[in-house]
């Protein structure tokens, strides 16, 4: 086991976090595709530590049951009453048995934009310093209102924490800010923390009282200091967590740009933490890329297009347009305007036009939906073309049926397909048609009323209308009249 490799890491996510203003607990919200306590997860897991425990209160049963579907490993201890910081991280340990041989890491679950990175900082310099308990910090542009780092001159020690509404104006001067984040000696913590006293104005366990019960007894505390302030904000309210969302956003994009994605718009375009890229992907302004979406080499999504856990084949193109779960082959295209629902597969080279809705469809190779026509539940073939304005019937008001297309068929515009129906292999059904019987392979399918012409009847039901007037003088010159 490596030797920076912590023991555990303990997640506070107890608190309400009223200032959301929210139902939902604060640790919940999402930002890029993951809640706040999912971004905190993702972080410590970069540090590989024997156990990760999270601290619930507030909501737990909602907690909990988000942490057992996005990490099933994740142990969970409960802080039935919010009594500080140092009483939850208390609970954690008796989660663990009360106490832990090794690194405890301590870490804030509404800190999304923290990276396992700076966490691995933190545990190196824990360790290399031989430190009983070191403070992730950082240098603020302006440390209003937060705890300020005191150091020893000569050693770099820390020698304490102090409050803002506590600090001299020497002290107000110092720009390096407590993060809430800590790495323990975890025997050293767990005897910490019971000598630590409640006789404060809130009545709570605080766990920076550690620091100072560790330092009187003689042991070093240290810090490791963040490269960006910004990963240890804190999200306490809807403006923080746009502006988080905003940062970790344009950490993604930055990323994808520099692996050979061109962004042509950041300020527009959104993507989330699971979304990945290949070279020379291009993204046009106005676009959101959610979930598990893929871009392939060469794929343009774009512009005004959102995708969620949508593939996008090498080469193809995507134009204003809305996907859930859909497959889009190499080199084929989308839209504009179409919308792509689950179950869609799109082969090689298709095409799906504008206004054009798919569910459940297979697609195949070549073969193009060009206007206007909804396709769901269906297996079309390859190289068909599907006449503008059909609609697959798939729905008896009770049960979904399946519709199959062969290859190489041509359907008429106005078709309506009710399923369960197949159409064989290079068919032909005429406009109009509303095809209820299968259709054999190279027969031509038609199924509609036969036209029939009443002629004079707007003169006889519609006289002096504009209709008739028309049709009158259409009718002299048919006859050669001036």
């Amino acid at each position: 086991m490596s030797a920076t490799r912590p023991a555990a890491v303990v997640v506070l996510a107890a608190g309400e976090g009223t200032r959301m203003k929210s139902a939902i607990p604060k640790v919940l919200h999402d930002i890029c595709g993951l809640s706040l306590v999912g971004h905190v997860l993702s972080a410590s897991r970069e540090l590989d530590p024997e156990h990760l425990v999270v601290v619930v209160g507030h909501a737990r049963e909602k907690v909990t049951a988000h942490l057992a579907e996005l990490d099933p490993a994740v142990r969970t201890a409960v802080q039935e009453e919010q009594n500080g910081t140092g009483h939850a991280v208390r609970m954690g340990l008796e989660q663990l048995g009360g106490g832990v041989d090794g690194t405890v890491v301590v870490v804030c679950g509404d800190t999304p934009l923290l990276t396992g990175a700076t966490l691995a900082q933190l545990a190196a310099t824990h360790h290399a310093d031989g430190n009983a308990v070191t403070v992730l910090t950082a240098e603020v542009p302006d440390a209003t209102g937060y705890g300020r780092i005191v150091r020893d001159e000569a050693s770099g020690a820390v020698t304490g924490i102090v409050e803002h509404k506590d600090a001299s104006e020497a002290q107000r001067a110092i720009r390096e800010i407590n993060s809430g984040v800590f790495a323990f000696d975890g025997q050293l913590l767990a005897k910490a923390l019971k000598q630590v006293r409640t006789d404060n104005s809130q009545g709570e366990e605080y766990l920076t009282d550690v620091l100072g019960i560790l330092r009187e007894a003689g042991h070093r505390v240290g810090a490791s200091v963040a490269a960006d302030h910004r990963e240890i904000a804190g999200i306490n309210n809807r403006v923080q967590l746009a502006e988080a969302r905003r940062i970790l956003n344009d950490r993604l994009l930055t990323a994808a740009m520099l692996a050979g994605v061109t962004v042509v718009d950041p300020a527009t375009t959104w993507v989330d933490v699971a979304v990945t890229f290949e070279q020379d992907a291009v993204v046009l302004p106005g676009t959101q890329l959610l979930g598990a979406t893929r871009l392939a080499e060469g794929a343009v999504v774009g512009p005004n297009t959102r995708l969620k856990d949508t593939t996008v084949g090498a080469g193809a193109r995507v134009d204003n347009t809305v996907a859930d779960g859909a497959e889009v082959g190499p080199q084929a295209s989308v839209g504009p305007y179409a919308y792509l629902r689950p179950g869609t597969r799109l082969g090689v080279k298709s095409k799906i036009g504008t206004y054009v809705e798919t569910k459940n469809a297979v697609i195949g190779e070549g073969t193009k939906v060009p206007h206007l026509s909804y396709v769901g539940d269906a297996t079309i073939g390859e190289y068909s073309n599907i006449g503008a304005a059909s609609v697959f019937v798939n729905y008896d008001g009770e049960h979904k049926h399946h519709t199959t297309v062969g290859s190489h068929c041509k359907t008429g515009s106005d078709n309506m397909f009710v399923a369960p129906v197949t159409v064989g292999d290079g068919a032909y059904t005429a406009a109009g048609s509303v095809i209820t019987k299968d259709v054999p392979p190279g027969s031509l399918a038609v199924a509609r009323g036969q036209q029939r012409n009443i002629e004079g009847w707007v003169a006889r039901k519609r006289p002096g209308s504009a209709a008739a007037k028309a049709a009158e003088a259409a009718s002299r010159q048919g006859d050669g009249e001036d």
